[in-house]
């Protein structure tokens, strides 16, 4: 819900401000209507139906693959486009991917997302209502900011948004937050907000190779962002991840490999995450399992973690990178 207008209209009607937290409080445990909001007055709840719609989203579509995995195309109220997804792995956890844009002006040439016009940021409590959205059917215990849009371009409404998620079950240590490397963002999250993990898309050690898929590299060259990256890291005593998408021919070969664990040092601040890609339109091929196990390998020989992610929603368009608005 849109939380600002709530607290506008309850100062308005003279109610008192505690009701604010306790409605947050059965919304955050997935009430679907204020009738559910059986601690506050009828009178109140029969207002706020009209006057504070219970999602600041409007659901658009939604698609289920045959892995589990549930996609959500959501339209805001001033018409802005965007996807959110939940993941349910068979060990029983279950993900949110959120959003923090609709679109994304950084044009990685790999990424749907990228393809998009971009529209705008979106608001903290915009953020929170696609977490909402799945916590209504089920329990939600982990997200992570890598769905449509850099987070560091909106780092206040993701930072804010992440202070309420423990309300809906999901801890900071359990929330992560990826960026291309916006420095000032990571520099700010070194500094300030909650403990929430740092994930890093990297995709290549190579200056110039990186520059021609992820031109945000001419902006924020990678040696100042590992660097960045690494003061992360010694001051939340916890690793980065390293989010490497494996492209066919372009970024997935031996010395590449060698490359990457070069750049990764100390090893102990780093965690590589190998992406298979997942088809985006975008003209790119994925490696081979055998290209992605002999990259893990050679990172693991020079004492580099890493491991494979496993891909989920592919046939539904949900995947790693595909998030474009598609019908």
């Amino acid at each position: 819900m849109d939380l600002e207008r709530l607290d506008t209209v309850l100062a308005e009607r003279a109610h008192p401000p505690f009701r604010a937290g306790q409605i947050w409080e059965w919304a955050a445990r997935g009430a679907t209507s204020y009738e559910e909001m059986t601690n506050l007055p009828a009178a109140l709840r029969a207002e706020l139906e009209e006057a504070v719609p219970l999602s600041s989203l409007t659901v658009e579509d939604e698609a289920h693959a045959g892995d589990g995995t549930h996609k959500a195309l959501f339209a805001t109220d001033d018409g802005r486009p965007l996807e959110a997804v939940l993941m349910r792995y068979r060990d029983g956890r279950r993900s949110v991917c959120l959003s923090s844009q609709s679109g994304c002006p950084l044009t990685c040439t790999f990424c749907a997302t990228g393809t998009m016009r971009f529209g705008r940021n979106l608001t903290q409590s915009e953020i929170l209502d696609q977490a909402l959205h799945f916590r209504r059917t089920e329990e939600v215990g982990n997200a992570v900011f890598m769905g449509m849009g850099e987070p560091m371009l909106n780092l206040d409404a993701v930072l804010a948004a992440c202070e309420r998620l423990p309300d809906v079950g999901i801890a900071t240590s359990r929330t992560a937050i990826s960026t291309v490397g916006w420095l000032p963002g990571i520099e700010r999250m070194t500094r300030e907000g909650p403990s929430v993990s740092l994930a890093l898309s990297l995709h290549a050690a190579d200056p110039a190779l990186r520059s021609e898929i992820m031109p945000v590299n001419d902006r924020y060259p990678l040696p100042d962002v590992l660097e960045a990256c690494r003061e992360w890291a010694r001051a939340r005593r916890r690793p980065v991840f390293v989010e490497y998408l494996m492209l066919a021919g372009v970024n997935d070969r031996y010395e590449q490999a060698l490359d990457l664990a070069r750049a990764l040092v100390p090893q102990e601040l780093f965690k590589v995450n190998l992406i298979p890609y997942n088809p985006t339109g975008t003209g790119f091929e994925g490696s081979g399992r055998a290209a992605i196990d002999a990259f893990r390998a050679a990172l693991e020989e020079r004492g580099v973690r890493a491991t494979v992610r496993l891909t989920r929603g592919r046939d539904i368009d949900a995947a790693c990178g595909q998030l474009a608005v598609r019908a």
